[in-house]
């Protein structure tokens, strides 16, 4: 029998459609997958999300005091026919409160294309960076890097399209191209026009058996209008500054890195992976309220990087670290302020640290320890988070 290295295994299911995923007993029968979220969170002199220099949007933001539902998620997918595959996925958050069903995804894909290429249409999440595209169920740490929230809004979907091809070689090679709505967060644009649009490149491959890669370039061409800080479906908690509105361009450049380690192969027993993305984004426009108006441009950055060893079956650890800066001028200092736009005196700076147990590969059970320091105030939050799946549940992205 041959031998399928690290990165076949682990790349293997970005190489074929994710109708191929499924089972030819189940190729027109709905597959149904639920994936149970659900957490405690204590936090200390932190009880809001507050990151100067960013305007917060889409779901942006810390999860809920006390006992919640984190995410609980509802997938069904199925092939509909021989060129075609589909699927829904809606989330049960929790928001001061009140239980919410939110429509996170539900496209379809061209699954016959020739040459490589795949299509797909509807909602769906976007291409860009790498933990972007991965399910919140699949995160190696209770919430989203700082980065991602303040560029991202916590994760970008929207409704479009987005066309993929995959070169026919054995080093990972994957092109895409998206076009949007741009009704989220950060195009937040609000007219039935195209807001958004974004370029991707991906390319990994081996090192022996034991080794695998994976290095990427995105870029996110946004025009809002009108947005305002908790613009879009946010869920989470805000610090909500004055209603100050924002118009103009906002380009985002990411860049991401992969690599993934298990000896001899066997990602059951060991394997350690780490992860780190770069990103840096200049807006430049208007800024306005009732009776009051002024120019804006931003220069922001920020980054993070992570690792997670599974020191033994079932177990493992992490440590993540977060950082974000920015420049930001506007021609009224006031408005820029109150937008929260105005600069931080220092950084903004997260560490959290984390073990997870997981009876099965259906169940886990996690503890994290974070610590923020951000615009010159120090607090820090604890998290025991369980993770349970039910059903049909297909192959995670590498």
């Amino acid at each position: 029998m041959r031998k399928m290295t690290l990165g076949a295994l682990l790349l293997g299911t970005l190489a074929q459609p994710v109708a191929a995923q499924l089972s030819d007993s189940a190729a027109y029968n709905p597959a149904l997958s639920l994936t149970l979220m659900g957490q405690y969170a204590n936090y200390h002199k932190l009880d809001e999300l507050r990151l100067p220099g960013f305007q917060l949007g889409g779901e942006a933001g810390l999860p809920e005091q006390g006992f919640s539902l984190d995410h609980t998620e509802l997938t069904l997918s199925a092939n509909i026919d021989p060129h075609f595959y589909g699927q829904v996925s809606a989330a049960l958050v929790d928001h001061d409160g009140v239980t919410k069903l939110e429509l996170e995804e539900a496209f379809v894909e061209a699954t016959a294309l020739p040459a490589g290429l795949r299509l797909t249409f509807g909602r769906f999440f976007s291409g860009v960076g790498y933990l972007n595209s991965h399910h919140r169920h699949s995160w190696d740490f209770v919430d989203a890097p700082l980065p991602v929230q303040a560029f991202l809004g916590g994760g970008y979907y929207d409704d479009g399209l987005q066309l993929t091809w995959l070169a026919p070689s054995a080093l990972f090679v994957e092109l895409g191209a998206e076009t949007f709505r741009g009704g989220s967060f950060p195009a937040a644009k609000g007219d039935d026009d195209v807001g958004a649009y974004t370029v991707f490149a991906h390319v990994g491959g081996d090192i022996g058996f034991e080794h695998s890669w994976q290095l990427g370039v995105s870029q996110l061409w946004a025009k809002p209008a009108e947005r305002t800080a908790g613009h879009d479906h946010a869920h989470h908690h805000h610090h909500h500054h004055a209603a100050i509105a924002f118009t103009g361009n906002s380009d985002l450049t990411i860049v991401d890195a992969v690599w993934k380690w298990a000896p001899g192969g066997n990602l059951r027993a060991r394997h350690l992976t780490v992860q780190a993305e770069y990103f840096l984004r200049r807006e430049s426009g208007e800024l306005h309220e009732a009776g009051a108006s002024g120019r804006y441009s931003g220069r922001q950055k920020g980054w993070y990087a992570q690792t997670v060893y599974q020191f033994m079956p079932r177990w493992r650890v992490g440590l993540r670290h977060d950082r974000l800066t920015s420049d930001n001028r506007g021609s009224d200092p006031q408005l820029l302020a109150e937008a929260g736009l105005a600069d931080a005196d220092s950084a903004a700076r997260r560490y959290s640290a984390m073990v997870d147990f997981s009876p099965s590969e259906f169940s886990r059970f996690r503890l994290q320890l974070t610590r923020s320091e951000i615009g010159g105030e120090s607090g820090s939050a604890i998290f025991l988070q369980y993770i349970m799946s039910l059903g049909a549940h297909g192959a995670h992205r590498f």
